[in-house]
């Protein structure tokens, strides 16, 4: 046989499994089985999750299955490709394999982010990618664009002096980005009104006006829902006095039970977790969409601390998820997000 078609071939004899992609800041990689980890309840200390060493920490987690595409976004704003299948095995407190044994990287090139491609290949063609950066900056391109990645890589995106890729996400025409800083803003913005760029060597533009000494830290895509203020604010008194799947009680309030029904069955949750291991649930309508470059809202009160309290992570989830949290120190938690 030809190399890619003993390739396809070998690939097909590859079962489907639920894997839990793991990267440390310091560049290493591995893939475990799902499975490995088993549901907890919230707030426990949880397991070893990678096996770190000094001045290195859990960077990255995803989950997909061996067939899932995942494409790898490096610091010099190149882009790789590879199956989950193809990422080096391990167990949950193995340190894995370091990224220039698994990519061809030039020598100082890190992994910035990885993102899974979508499952459904039909749809590649009418999607976008949108990518952030940490100053603020967000730029769209054809998610095509990125499909056909060779072994040796191809350029993704050019970047500032000194600003780094944060995160990049599927979207289409109808989504809305949430871009969540350290210092606990958000702004929520339709995806529209950052122009389809052609090419791929352009900083972009800006996503969020950030204060002195923030960052944004992570990029969500959001469906879009046609919601008037009203009617946003009506559907959250709601769920506080009624809470949710209680559609019928609406009846002789400020909604109809089949408008709180829509809205609950469009409603996404964001959320919010803090670097001193504090989390919270947010409906995504309480993020009212704005324009682009703007501060956005509070998304979390870190206090008055002096500062040190950040917020890690913001992305949107559902009830019936299950989460995986995994510290800096390598500790693992898997637990439902209904808890």
């Amino acid at each position: 046989l030809e190399e890619g078609e003993f390739e396809q071939d070998d690939e097909a004899l590859i079962p489907r499994e639920e894997m839990v992609v793991t990267v440390s800041h310091g560049g290493y990689v591995k893939r475990v089985p799902l499975s490995a980890y088993r549901a907890q309840r919230r707030g426990g200390k949880g397991r070893s999750a990678m096996a770190t060493r000094d001045e290195d920490f859990v960077d990255q987690v995803l989950v997909g299955d061996t067939h899932t595409p995942v494409l790898f976004f490096s610091s010099h704003g190149m882009v790789y490709k590879l199956k989950v299948h193809r990422l080096p095995s391990g167990t949950p407190n193995a340190r894995g394999k370091h990224f220039v044994n698994v990519l061809p990287l030039a020598e100082g090139e890190t992994i910035s982010t990885c993102m899974p491609l979508p499952e459904d290949e039909t749809r590649w063609d009418e999607m976008s990618v949108v990518f952030a950066t940490a100053a603020g900056n967000v730029r769209r391109n054809r998610l095509s664009d990125f499909v056909n990645v060779k072994a040796n890589g191809k350029i993704a995106m050019k970047l500032d002096a000194g600003d780094d890729l944060v995160s990049a996400r599927v979207c289409d025409e109808d989504s809305d980005v949430l871009l969540a800083t350290a210092g606990g803003k958000a702004v929520r913005f339709p995806a529209r009104d950052v122009r389809l760029f052609k090419g791929r060597e352009s900083t972009g533009v800006r996503g969020a006006r950030l204060a002195s000494g923030d960052s944004v830290i992570s990029m969500s895509t959001l469906g879009h829902v046609d919601v008037s203020q009203d009617e946003r604010e009506a559907y959250l008194r709601h769920v506080a006095a009624h809470g949710r799947g209680e559609p019928d009680r609406a009846a002789g309030g400020e909604l109809s039970p089949e408008r709180v029904g829509e809205l609950e069955a469009r409603e996404e949750l964001i959320l919010t977790v803090a670097d001193d291991g504090m989390g919270k649930l947010t409906s995504a309508y309480e993020y009212r969409v704005t324009n682009r470059g703007g501060q956005g809202i509070t998304t979390m009160d870190l206090g008055r601390d002096g500062g040190t309290r950040r917020v890690a992570a913001a992305f949107p989830v559902r009830l019936g998820d299950q989460l995986m949290v995994v510290t800096d120190g390598g500790q693992g938690i898997r637990c439902p997000v209904s808890g």
